[in-house]
C-alpha cells in the first residue's frame, strides 16, 4: 500500500476566452437590465443615478485588482472562502460557506432567474401581467438546465458561456448605440437640470448603492475555478486589468 496520500487536481481545461466569458458573461446579466429603473426611481434624478453608477463601477474596479492579487498569490479555487480559510481559520470560513451556500447564492440566483423569466414570458402576455406561476416555473426550468450544462462537461459549459456574453455584449452595444444616436439628434430633455429632485438621505442613496452591485456581481466569480485555469498568472491579469 502506497502510504502518500493522493491529492485531488482539478483538469485545466479553462482558458483566456473561457476566463473572460466567465468574468463578464456572469455580469452582463439580468441585473443590468433590472437595476437602472430601480437605482432612477430610489435616487430621483438621472445625474445621480449616473454617479451611483460610476461610484459603483471604480469600488468594483478597486476589489477586482486586489481580488486579481489573491488569485496569483494564493491559487487555489475557492474564492472568499480559501481566502479567509488561509487567513481567519476554518471557523470563520465555515461560517462564510455556510451562509453562502444556504441563503446568498441561492437568493441571488433565485433573483437573475426570476428577472431572466419575465422577460422571457413577457411577449406573450404584452396586454397583463404574466402569471406568477409560470413566471416561477420558467425561472426553475432556466435553473435546472444551466446546472445540468455545468455539470455535463466544463469546456461545453465555457463554449455556452462564450455564445452567450457575446450576446449580451451586442445587446448592450445596441442600446448604448442606439442611446447615443438619440443624445445626437437632440433629445437631451433628460439632462436639463440633470440633479433636480435628487433624493439625498441614507436609505435612498444605500438602495441605489446596492441595486448598482447587485449588477456588477460576478466580477469575483473566476477565483473560484483558479485551479480550472491553464495560466491563472496570464488570465487574471488580463480579465481583471482589461488589458
Amino acid at each position: 500500500m502506497d502510504s502518500k496520500t493522493q491529492k485531488l487536481i482539478l483538469k485545466r481545461e479553462v482558458g483566456l476566452m473561457g476566463a473572460v466569458s466567465l468574468i463578464g458573461g456572469t455580469m452582463i446579466g439580468s441585473g443590468i437590465f433590472m437595476s437602472p429603473q430601480t437605482v432612477l426611481y430610489n435616487i430621483g434624478s438621472p445625474g445621480a443615478s449616473l454617479v451611483v453608477w460610476a461610484c459603483c463601477g471604480v469600488l468594483v474596479i478597486l476589489a477586482s485588482f486586489c481580488y486579481a492579487e489573491l488569485g496569483t498569490v494564493i491559487r487555489e479555487s475557492g474564492g472568499e472562502y480559501i481566502y479567509i480559510l488561509k487567513t481567519s481559520g476554518p471557523v470563520v470560513a465555515f461560517m462564510l460557506i455556510f451562509s453562502s451556500v444556504l441563503f446568498v447564492r441561492p437568493a441571488s440566483i433565485a433573483g437573475i432567474a426570476l428577472s431572466f423569466a419575465q422577460y422571457v414570458v413577457a411577449p406573450f402576455y404584452l396586454d397583463c401581467t404574466p402569471p406568477v406561476l409560470l413566471v416561477k416555473c420558467v425561472a426553475a426550468a432556466a435553473i435546472i438546465v444551466v446546472a445540468t450544462v455545468n455539470c455535463l462537461n466544463v469546456r461545453f459549459s465555457m463554449s455556452v458561456q462564450v455564445f452567450f456574453m457575446v450576446t449580451k455584449v451586442l445587446t448592450l452595444a445596441v442600446i448604448i448605440i442606439g442611446g447615443m444616436v438619440v443624445l445626437i439628434r437632440g433629445h437631451t430633455e433628460n439632462f436639463e437640470d440633470s440633479f433636480e429632485n435628487t433624493n439625498v438621505g441614507i436609505n435612498p442613496i444605500g438602495i441605489a448603492l446596492y441595486q448598482g452591485l447587485w449588477s456588477y456581481d460576478g466580477w469575483n466569480n473566476l477565483n473560484s475555478v483558479t485551479e480550472e485555469l491553464k495560466r491563472p498568472e496570464v488570465s487574471k491579469v488580463w480579465c481583471f486589468s482589461g488589458k
